[in-house]
């Protein structure tokens, strides 16, 4: 490629200029509060900066190979055009090194991971099939050797959930479930369908990650805390104390609820780790906002109104939206099979995360 169509070569220098204003800056701000802050990003961009000086050496050289290469001394121009392609072979491998380290990986990979699922539009078809999705969440849990622990439920009485709230822990939960946010739906004919029609449900999911307490601070005069009677499925009381604990988060209009454990105390409990992982999600996602529209675009917002895939019984198809990827295998993607989508989603967004990062 000649040196003057090396895209990445306009963000290597705008790093390399914002690292020398960095060190001007930092010169005059010695001792002062503002010199911390100055430092912190002067390291931060060490590496990569190194990488970028590189980048915009090599593209100086080739300029200098490409101006000789068109010289009228064969023997010279000769020689220039054979440095001119072993400079093109350094620079590519500059390139990807540079393009790699623009894109940091989320600090919140290895986390563990909070999962809401919620029934959506079509009854208790929609129930049935958050409880579809929770066993293939579930079983994609057992086969990475993660463990799985219920912290909320409101089941039906077919055996479908309204909603169901797990933790997941294990190492890098968050980084293979988080572009499992997002509607899904289903095409199939349910059990109660006489007419043999097929019928369309949607459930919700969200995947959070989850924090440390220090993480997040909540105040006890932001909370309004509730207690209730526990209860099982179609509304009946499965205990006479009011052991439920039901929270809301006045700031911000979050409420969480908590039925699953014996005590109050541990409902209670319960209930605030599921409201730090809402909250938690709430900063990321105001964050992400500023920093990375055009490529979250890219591969779909992860948040929970839009629609990202369909599993259609009828031609035993699972469809994802945001990639065009269809997989003519739903029974076993439905048992926890879920690398194959797993990887193209991540392979997209990190293709998308590139572009973004050199353009």
């Amino acid at each position: 490629m000649p040196s003057t169509q090396i895209p990445e070569r306009t963000k290597a220098e705008a790093i390399l200029a914002r690292r020398n204003e960095l060190a001007a800056r930092m010169a005059q701000a010695a001792g002062s509060r503002e010199y911390a802050d100055l430092a912190r990003e002067y390291a931060e961009l060490e590496e990569v900066a190194a990488a970028a000086e590189e980048l915009v050496r090599l593209a100086r050289e080739l300029e200098e190979a490409e101006a000789l290469a068109s010289e009228a001394d064969p023997e010279l121009a000769a020689l220039a055009r054979e440095e001119a392609a072993a400079l093109v072979g350094r620079m590519e491998k500059a390139r990807e090194r540079f393009r790699r380290l623009l894109v940091r990986e989320d600090e919140d990979h290895a986390r563990n991971v909070i999962l809401e699922i919620r029934a959506g539009a079509g009854g208790e078809e929609a129930a049935l099939f958050a409880a579809d999705l929770f066993r293939m969440y579930a079983r994609y849990a057992e086969r990475k050797g993660w463990k799985l622990e219920v912290l909320s439920v409101h089941a039906t009485g077919l055996g479908g959930y309204k909603e169901i709230v797990a933790r997941i822990v294990g190492k890098g939960a968050f980084a293979r479930l988080r572009f499992e946010s997002g509607v899904h739906r289903v095409q199939r004919v349910p059990e109660t369908e006489s007419g043999g029609r097929i019928h369309t449900s949607t459930a919700t999911v969200a995947v959070l990650p989850e924090p440390e307490e220090v993480e997040v601070e909540i105040r006890p005069e932001d909370l309004r805390i509730e207690t209730f009677r526990a209860q099982g499925a179609g509304g009946q009381h499965v205990n006479k104390t009011e052991s439920a604990v039901r929270i809301t988060h006045i700031p911000t209009g979050i409420v969480v609820q908590c039925q699953n454990e014996r005590s109050q105390h541990q409902n209670k409990a319960t209930a605030l780790k599921m409201l730090r992982a809402r909250l938690y999600q709430r900063m990321r996602e105001e964050k992400e906002r500023e920093l990375a529209e055009a490529r979250r675009g890219q591969i779909g917002t992860g948040d929970r109104s839009e629609r990202i895939r369909t599993y259609n019984f009828p031609q035993g198809r699972v469809t994802d939206h945001r990639i065009k990827l269809t997989l003519h295998r739903l029974n076993e993607v439905l048992d926890g099979d879920l690398d194959e989508i797993v990887d193209a989603l991540a392979a997209a967004a990190r293709e998308a995360e590139l572009a973004t990062a050199s353009a």
